[in-house]
């Protein structure tokens, strides 16, 4: 393959706008959910972005319904199993994990209810699996708009939500609330959920919130090396994976999930092989 060979199979797929757009989304949703998974890593809430991706279909369905912009019916939708989880939790002996198990599961079945009874254009596998290709500029605006708001309240609240994950009790101490932390943290992560629904789907956007996240605490248990590595992975991931999908006429949003699962495997693999050789030396 020669140099104009190898630069056209890279620059090719964005001579297009509609793979600019895609390619232009993926990036968005790969530095906020990247960000976003560093903490719920840390929290241990990998589940927790699993019950709200669910729980958001009720709410896409009512809203076109009721004919209002889907997004504000999937916030809703989400916010409520949320908070729902959290209220739970609160107030009864249950478990955390078998509480969004219940209401994630419900909602869930309820949104397909209801998606098979209101006849509608949009098609079932648009909402669970994305439609990267089909970004509107209306939809990457708002995404922006989402991603850009979210980012700056995790970089105002970093240290707080730090804390938050790994010592609730010292911040009682220090005069804030962790139940106004723990409320905060899942408005993000149900914002940050909408937004990439519209990329991933409801069903592979799990994926997103936790592959790179754990992939930077595999590589680095310093919180700031966390961020950075779990940023890099995920955008190279959407990168490729964009590019990749165009290639070999794939779905794109599964193509950059499976990259996302590859570094992890890559990170583990590393890691394995580092703590072998130090311990082969000593």
């Amino acid at each position: 393959m020669s140099w104009v060979d190898f630069a056209n199979w890279w620059f090719e797929p964005l001579s297009y706008p509609f793979m600019q757009n895609a390619l232009f989304m993926a990036l968005i949703i790969a530095v906020i959910c990247a960000v976003l998974s560093c903490f719920l890593i840390l929290k241990g809430w990998s589940l927790m972005g699993d019950a709200i991706s669910h729980s958001v279909l009720p709410g896409i369905v009512l809203a076109y319904v009721a004919s209002i912009p889907l997004a504000i019916g999937a916030l809703v939708s989400g916010l409520l199993c949320a908070f729902g989880i959290g209220y739970l939790k609160s107030h009864s002996r249950i478990k955390e994990d078998t509480v969004m198990g219940i209401i994630f599961s419900g909602m869930f079945a309820l949104g397909l209810v209801l998606f098979s009874k209101v006849e509608t254009e949009q098609h079932l596998s648009h909402i669970l699996f994305g439609n990267l290709l089909g970004i509107t500029p209306q939809e990457l605006m708002q995404t922006l708009i989402i991603a850009v708001l979210v980012f700056l309240i995790i970089l105002l609240k970093k240290q707080d939500f730090l804390l938050f994950c790994f010592d609730p009790n010292h911040l009682r101490v220090i005069g804030l609330s962790p139940k106004k932390l723990h409320y905060s943290l899942l408005f993000l992560l149900a914002l940050t959920i909408i937004s990439t629904m519209q990329v991933v789907g409801i069903i592979l956007v799990t994926a997103m919130l936790i592959s790179p996240g754990i992939t930077a605490y595999v590589l680095s248990k310093n919180f700031n090396k966390m961020l950075l590595i779990a940023i890099v992975s995920s955008t190279i991931s959407s990168f490729l994976g964009v590019i990749i999908s165009y290639h070999l006429d794939a779905a794109t949003a599964p193509t950059i999930i499976l990259l996302q699962a590859l570094i992890f495997l890559l990170a583990l693999i590393y890691t394995r092989y580092s703590s072998y050789k130090k311990c082969s030396e000593q």
